[in-house]
């Protein structure tokens, strides 16, 4: 059986958020990413009301490590931060999400819109790393 990821159009890989480090990100430029671990924040709530409102001070500017502090509503409230999350130990749509997302910064952001949603409640996750 041959690989998945060398399917057709393979060229254009969407968003412009290059970090200058190509050479390393090869393998994980399928469409669900790559590596076997990811550096996740998140912000989770168990309204929909409430993950909208953090959604919107995202979209307005404000920093992601701040609007968890203010909103996520787990034990990773110091800013989101869950750490490395390896495949398997995430929940079905959580990892989906994570594994699909571009590596990322606090600065400038790239999360999950709109919020996924899981057995835990709504979360707007990001990711800082892969392995």
């Amino acid at each position: 059986m041959p690989p998945k990821g060398k399917s057709g159009s393979g060229k254009g890989v969407e968003g412009g958020a290059a970090s200058g480090s190509d050479s390393l990100d090869q393998e994980s430029r399928g469409p669900k990413g790559g590596g076997n671990a990811v550096k996740v924040r998140h912000i989770l709530c168990e309204k929909h009301r409430k993950i909208m409102e953090a959604l919107e001070k995202l979209k307005s500017g404000m920093r992601f490590s701040e609007v968890a502090t203010q909103y996520s509503e787990d034990k990773a409230r110091q800013g989101g931060d869950l750490g490395w999350m390896t495949r398997g130990s995430m929940v079905g749509p959580f990892q989906e999400a994570a594994f699909a997302l571009p590596v990322s910064g606090l600065d400038k952001p790239v999360f999950t819109e709109p919020p996924v949603e899981t057995k835990f409640g709504y979360q707007i996750i990001m990711v800082e790393g892969r392995k």
